[in-house]
């Protein structure tokens, strides 16, 4: 959630959103109809309800939405919802695009996206009038226009079966959603904020950012994440306080057994110390959680989650141990990784021989 939260750069005030009357639309090429079911777009009829999302030939994300936009497309077919695709790319490099085949499925992008209407505006003027003017960066982004021809929601494809079901049948509730999507934006600047601080070392002042958006956030999800955040800063400030190192004894509980997850974990730990933070105690115990699983880990994995132990070990002031984990890292490494495991041995080592 923090990276993707995170933009670089302040952004404009919005023109378009959750109820703005939504512009027309004026699309030079449509090249999918619905199978002759659909007319091209301009005004929108009242009544009708709308999807109006962006994608392009590029972007895997908009690639592997398709099938579930031709799914929905197919379950609303004769109640009044259409649903329109706009790239902005050149119609012969879409045109390719369809032609190529999508080897899961066993179909041609062109058979696929043949359920809704498929468009290209090479001169950007839907784009602008509604990425740009709600302030939309990312692509793929579906706006669902609902039966008045408002704005209802915004946001990514694969998440709007259930705003899509419920403003068909009229049960949407536009306000909580504003609100929700208004509070988002809001803990985005103050994310942006704090990993600007973080990022400059000041992680005292992002703490306290942090808690004053715990203490303004009602939503259960959003106050996990900024939990996790603060224990991180905690330990990035140096504060191995009593009470972070029980939220991260917790999260240890919840990962047993998963190597992936406490391989993760484990990792951030070693990167904490790097930047010179202080984990306390959590080296020690993340090592004695993910030790005994190792293995389970994929053997192309195994070389680095045994350096990560290592590392850990080396923390934990155990070289010993240390030692034995990153030869088992050496042994199993290939050649491209040896190398490197090979001088982590030697520093160990060396290490040990100074004591």
């Amino acid at each position: 959630m923090l990276v993707t939260l995170a933009q670089p750069n302040a952004k404009a005030e919005a023109t378009l959103g959750i109820g703005s009357k939504a512009p027309a639309i004026d699309i030079e090429h449509w090249l999918q109809d619905g199978k002759g079911f659909f007319k091209p777009v301009k005004k929108f009829e009242k009544g009708k309800v709308y999807v109006v999302e962006f994608w392009a030939t590029w972007c895997g994300p908009c690639v592997m939405s398709m099938p579930h936009l031709a799914e929905l497309q197919n379950q609303y077919r004769g109640e009044n919802v259409q649903i329109i695709s706009v790239s902005d790319e050149e119609v012969e490099e879409v045109k390719e695009f369809l032609a190529r085949e999508n080897k899961e499925l066993k179909k041609t992008f062109d058979e696929i996206t043949s359920a809704y209407s498929l468009t290209t505006d090479p001169d950007r003027s839907v784009y602008k009038d509604y990425m740009e003017a709600a302030n939309q960066q990312g692509i793929p982004t579906a706006f669902i226009v609902g039966k008045t021809s408002q704005v209802e929601w915004i946001g990514h494809p694969m998440e709007m079966e259930e705003p899509l079901q419920q403003v068909v049948s009229d049960s949407w509730d536009r306000e909580a959603f504003k609100k929700a999507m208004e509070e988002q934006q809001r803990l985005e600047a103050a994310i942006q904020e704090i990993s600007m601080l973080a990022g400059a070392g000041k992680f005292d002042e992002a703490i306290k950012l942090v808690d004053k958006q715990l203490e303004e956030t009602d939503d259960a999800a959003l106050q996990a994440n900024l939990k996790d955040f603060r224990s991180s800063l905690m330990l990035s400030a140096g504060h191995v306080t009593d009470e972070v190192v029980k939220y991260y004894r917790e999260r240890l509980e919840e990962m047993k057994g998963d190597w992936m997850s406490l391989g993760q974990f484990a990792y951030s730990l070693t990167a904490v110390v790097q930047q010179g933070g202080s984990v306390g105690p959590l080296a020690g115990e993340a090592v004695a959680a993910l030790a005994p699983i190792v293995d389970k880990v994929d053997a192309e994995a195994k070389p680095l989650v045994y350096n990560i132990l290592a590392q850990l070990s080396k923390i934990d002031e155990k070289l010993d141990e240390a030692i034995k984990f990153q030869e088992k890292a050496v042994e199993l490494s290939d050649d491209r990784q040896k190398k490197r495991m090979e001088l982590f041995l030697e520093e160990l080592k060396s290490e040990k021989e100074d004591k």
